[in-house]
């Protein structure tokens, strides 16, 4: 295994602990005693001056004392006396730590305690877990520094889980047997070492099948970024619990993209990109992990399923449906192979209640009925619903359907309750570590069911190489994006069109003679908008009159909108009839550009019905996009209305990524809304440009 940057951290050959104790349930007993539980195979030195053994280490009264420089400290040690243990650590060369307090101090002075620490470990180049962390758990290499009470596990493990909660590391990783952990990590709050630089090395480890993520922010977005890029390229799973949905981002934004557009939204476009499968609570996340690190790999098709009660059959019907898992149609051939095994009086479908009479031959029942649905083409994994038995128990039957059917068939299959019960069976965990998961929970199943064909699906995507714009047109929009000013609707559809974007192409005029011409280049019937200075929704001021079918209308309307928002206007021909959509972007201070992809006018108000992507992407990226929205029936004619062309939209889409990559650095917010998609082609009629003063931002920052 190739060298890494933080193997003193993670890999050391030894390690010493300051503030070791013989104190019960202290972190100074834990911390040493985890070394030993975890069969650390280097060096252990306690170090303490109140001891001269504990726990059958010799106990040294200071760093200075040892016979070598430790590759790792873990202190245990109060926030009272840590600045001076660190200082020690540093002056004897030590090459990284574990800090697992909080470094508040109640008495402190300026900087406070935790700024000091930080300016001092990232002058010395130390690497530092924590602070405020529950430490380490590197299962694989058996190197275990947490100061708490831990369970047992065996090495290698093949599930990984970095995490900023402590909570959400060791309440997962001590209290599921399931899970089979090679590297743990509390991140806590990286003082300088970030969740993206244990991912890079949990990604190395060559048990790693799936990645764990309990994430609060990235505080290194560009290198969390890249991690997630290696984890695709490596085909390595991430599933990620993303806590602290804010829309703080959203409070001072000009558009209604950037309103839509906030900080969660980024992260959901981010993990989009990268096939990164989010969880929304722990259960759900935990379940995730051990389908993906323990089941077959799943192919096509959706999902068939066994069960021995028609009411649990039903609910899985309508849990299913709402959590958007496929249930597979099961062929001719399928049903009435099943027909020949299960008793007359069951329906031959998928979900299949197979138990009826009972009887000596009602296992062979099962197994067959579950057997010949995972051999259907379109079946892509099995689960049998059973409840557990008294006491938690699993009956040894449950087992023997899931063997046999995917020994015959070749696919994944779990076994699931609807509930666990307060009990447990030793028979779950060694099943599940033997490739056949026991799970508990239909809807957090489900949830698993979703992310795998979900992760599957994205291995399918193909990379599709993206045209390059002009650079003299690139570079002329960065020199007027750089003022960091809001555009009038004119030169926002002009950038549009420079880059592809078919837009309504708008001809200014500031007095009768030239509206009457205007509107004779357009032809009628057109569109009159103000283009009063500063005035940026023009329809919530009455500024903006559609359908003007000659020249005598178009007269006195501009008569009174010059009344009321003065001279400035534009004219354009009326779009055909059609959808309205939206396409947006945002700067997000942490990953750049996000683009917002939804349905558009009044609906991006009332409704927010939006996707959002990373630029730049292309128009099949765009069309999975708009696939998830919820009116996206819409798109296809409803009423008689004819067809949008859906494909003119994501070629629109796609242009539009391309510009907001291009200007990444100059663009803060653009809101087009509406795009009229017709039956035939796909028209941006109006546009909010704001662009991004990074001067300014320095400055506001200092």
């Amino acid at each position: 295994m190739s060298k890494h940057r933080l193997d003193p951290l993670l890999r050391p050959n030894s390690v010493a602990v300051m503030g070791a104790s013989k104190r019960a349930d202290t972190i100074g007993e834990w911390a040493l005693k985890n070394l030993n539980i975890g069969g650390f195979k280097g060096r252990i030195y306690a170090v303490n001056p109140s001891y001269d053994e504990v726990q059958g280490h010799a106990c040294f009264a200071t760093l200075a004392d040892l016979p070598e420089v430790p590759d790792l400290v873990v202190f245990a040690l109060g926030d009272q006396r840590l600045e001076a243990a660190v200082d020690a650590a540093i002056a004897a060369g030590v090459r990284a730590a574990v800090i697992q307090s909080t470094l508040v101090l109640d008495d402190d002075s300026l900087p406070p305690l935790k700024d000091r620490i930080q300016k001092k470990i990232t002058a010395a180049g130390m690497i530092v877990c924590g602070a405020n962390c529950m430490g380490f758990y590197n299962v694989r290499d058996y190197v275990w520094t947490c100061g708490f009470d831990s369970a047992t596990r065996a090495a290698p493990g093949n599930v990984a889980l970095i995490s900023h909660s402590g909570a959400g590391m060791s309440g997962i990783i001590d209290c599921e047997e399931r899970l089979r952990i090679n590297l743990a990590v509390s991140a806590g709050n990286e003082l300088n070492t970030t969740m993206d630089e244990y991912l890079d090395f949990a990604l190395d480890l060559p048990e790693t099948r799936v990645v764990g993520l309990f994430i609060e922010t990235a505080r290194n977005p560009h290198g969390f970024e890249a991690a997630l890029r290696k984890a695709a390229q490596r085909r390595i799973p991430i599933v990620a619990l993303k806590v602290g949905r804010t829309e703080e981002s959203a409070r001072l934004t000009l558009s209604h993209s950037g309103a839509l557009a906030g900080d969660d939204a980024t992260y959901e476009a981010l993990f989009d990109r990268y096939g990164v499968q989010r969880a929304h609570d722990q259960d759900t996340f935990t379940t995730m992990l051990i389908m993906f690190a323990e089941l077959h790999p799943v192919g096509s098709g959706g999902l068939v399923s066994l069960h021995d009660s028609g009411g649990e059959r039903q609910l899985l019907i309508d849990l299913a449906d709402a959590a958007q898992v496929p249930l597979t149609v099961l062929e001719e051939k399928t049903l009435r192979q099943l027909e020949a095994v299960i008793d007359p009086e069951l329906p031959a479908v998928n979900p299949l209640d197979a138990w009826s009479r009972g009887g000596p031959d009602a296992a062979e029942q099962m197994t067959r009925g579950l057997t010949l649905m995972m051999q259907d083409p379109g079946a892509a994994m099995g689960v049998v619903f059973h409840d557990r038995a008294p006491f938690g128990k699993i009956y040894p039957a449950y087992l023997t359907y899931m063997q046999r059917a995917r020994a015959d068939a070749g696919k994944p299959v779990a076994l699931v309750s609807a509930t666990q019960g307060s009990g447990s069976d030793t028979a779950a965990v060694t099943s599940t570590h033997a490739g056949y998961p026991v799970l508990d929970g239909v809807s957090q199943f489900l949830s698993g069911v979703k992310a795998l064909f979900s992760y599957r699906d994205f291995l399918l995507r193909d990379d599709i190489e993206l045209s390059v714009p002009d650079p003299e047109i690139v570079k002329r929009w960065q020199n007027r994006l750089r003022e960091g000013k809001a555009f009038e609707e004119l030169e926002s559809l002009a950038l549009l069109a420079d880059f592809g974007v078919p837009t309504s192409a708008p001809l200014a005029a500031n007095d009768e003679e030239s509206v009457v011409s205007a509107a004779m280049k357009c032809g009628y019937p057109v569109v009159l908008k103000t283009a009063q200075a500063g005035l940026l929704h023009k329809s919530d001021q009455a500024g903006v009159v559609v359908g003007i079918i000659d020249e005598q209308q178009l007269k006195q309307m501009y008569s009174l909108m010059r009344g009321r928002l003065g001279d400035a206007v534009l004219i354009s021909k009326v779009a055909d009839a059609g959808v309205e959509m939206i396409l947006g972007v945002k700067h997000d201070p942490q990953f750049g550009p996000v683009v917002l992809i939804g349905f558009g006018g009044v609906l991006a108000e009332t409704l927010a019905d939006v996707q959002f992507a990373l630029p730049p992407f292309s128009a099949e990226h765009a069309r999975r996009c708009i696939d998830r929205l919820k009116l996206r029936a819409l798109l296809d004619g409803v009423r008689g209305a004819p067809a949008a062309s859906v494909e003119s939209f994501c070629l629109a889409a796609e242009q539009f990524s391309i510009m907001a990559h291009a200007l990444r650095d100059v663009l803060s917010e653009i809101d087009v809304n509406p795009l009229i998609v017709s039956a035939e082609a796909t028209v941006a009629v109006d546009a909010l440009l704001v662009g991004r003063d990074r001067r300014k931002e320095e400055r506001a920052k200092t």
